[in-house]
C-alpha cells in the first residue's frame, strides 16, 4: 500500500543565512520569513531578559 502524501514527515523547515534563493517557491520564502522572525522575536525577548537581569545585578553593586 502506497503511503500518501499527507502521511509523510514534514521535512523541518531550515535557513542557511546567504543561501541561494533562486530554487525556492514564494511558498517556501514566505515559511522561511514566518520562520525568522519568530526567531529574531525569540533573540529580541532574550536579550531584554538579559540586559533586566544585568541591570538589577549592577543596582546592586553600586556604591
Amino acid at each position: 500500500m502506497a503511503m500518501e502524501d499527507d502521511d509523510r514527515p514534514r521535512k523541518k523547515i531550515t535557513h542557511e543565512i546567504g543561501q541561494d534563493l533562486s530554487l525556492l517557491s514564494v511558498e517556501e520564502l514566505t515559511e522561511r520569513v514566518a520562520l525568522l522572525k519568530t526567531e529574531i522575536a525569540r533573540l529580541e525577548e532574550a536579550a531584554t531578559r538579559k540586559r533586566a537581569s544585568r541591570d538589577a545585578a549592577n543596582s546592586l553593586f553600586k556604591t
